[in-house]
């Protein structure tokens, strides 16, 4: 997030908070300058050499001695596609020219502030593969080796690129999919251990889990360890390397003469949404819904926008009928 502002940067007035096109924003009483706080565009490259793909480890936080793909911010005097040239150069060593546009992506979570991603496939002209700026390493890794990015945003890159490397079929699905359908192009699985960095990522997507401090997001993970009454089912594309592409939670109340599922988180990878993901991940909560006696399945649309109210009126549930009572702190 963006560090609040303390003086007017027109004429140093102290600043303060109004009400401003629905959001809060700073404000200058004195000049009328507002602050508005716009997402950094940054660049990254899925740079196509010897039959793979170059990633580069990472010589600094976030996710240091991790392997991504190339990338960085762009400078303010650079074109888009200067500054992917020039990261590639950077990091890679490689004298690249872009093939296309790769796509677009937003990380409104950070680290460290909101961002707009614009990829690029490109291919080496010249230069000489060696890791340079923020990479320790810089190699190839052939298709069927790629390890799991760190960042979301590199993971949906390339799980795009696979897609259309391999030629499937990107309409939308008609219907849900079933967890044992082979034609899918995802399966539907119980959450592992494993999966928490990813389900984090996930997490994330939730507009209103973007204003959690460290420490509830410190509980949200020993929720996802140790709660016994929270059940998660993931959602994860067939493909390598394997990606979580969405998820779903169940908590499971049980009184003394009936039991009730609640459903509060379900998020699903903006590049994967309208291909059926969300309404297979549901079916797989009421088929366990369903296993455990539970009277009735409730939903939280409370942090929901209007398209996902529709989605989930479209699949049964009925509008309103959960009362609830907001405990303090």
């Amino acid at each position: 997030m963006a560090k609040e502002l303390i003086f007017c940067p027109v004429c140093g007035q102290k600043l303060e908070w109004r009400e401003d096109s629905g959001r809060k924003r700073q404000s200058c009483a004195n000049c009328g300058y507002v602050h508005y706080v716009n997402p950094v565009p940054a660049v990254g490259i899925i740079i196509e050499h010897e039959g793979g793909i170059v990633l580069i480890k990472r010589l600094n936080p976030p996710h240091k001695d991790e392997w991504t793909l190339p990338s960085g911010f762009i400078e303010a005097d650079e074109s888009a596609e200067d500054g992917a040239l020039r990261e590639a150069q950077e990091e890679t060593g490689l004298k690249c020219e872009i093939i296309e546009l790769a796509g677009v992506n937003s990380f409104p979570e950070g680290p460290p502030i909101s961002g707009i991603m614009i990829f690029f496939r490109a291919r080496p002209i010249g230069g000489e593969l060696r890791a340079g700026d923020d990479a320790t390493e810089a190699r190839v890794f052939q298709l069927a080796e790629l390890p799991t990015l760190p960042f979301r945003t590199h993971r949906e890159a390339i799980a795009q690129y696979l897609r259309e490397q391999a030629h499937e079929d990107s309409q939308p699905a008609a219907v849900p999919r079933e967890q044992d359908d082979e034609e899918a192009d995802f399966i539907i699985r119980p959450a592992e251990a494993g999966d928490i960095n990813e389900m984090m990522a996930l997490l994330h997507l939730i507009p209103g889990n973007r204003d959690l401090s460290r420490d509830q997001w410190r509980d949200v993970t020993l929720r996802f360890r140790e709660a016994n009454g929270v059940e998660v089912f993931v959602a994860q594309a067939r493909q390598q390397p394997p990606i979580l592409i969405g998820f779903i939670a169940l908590s499971i109340v049980r009184g003394l003469t009936e039991g009730r599922g609640f459903i509060n988180d379900m998020a699903v990878l903006p590049t994967y949404q309208r291909r059926g993901v969300g309404a297979a991940l549901l079916a797989a909560v009421l088929k366990r819904a369903d296993r455990l006696q539970l009277h009735h399945v409730m939903v939280n649309t409370d942090r929901a926008n209007e398209r996902v109210k529709a989605f989930y009126e479209a699949l049964g549930f009925a509008e309103g009928g959960i009362m609830q009572f907001h405990m303090r702190g």
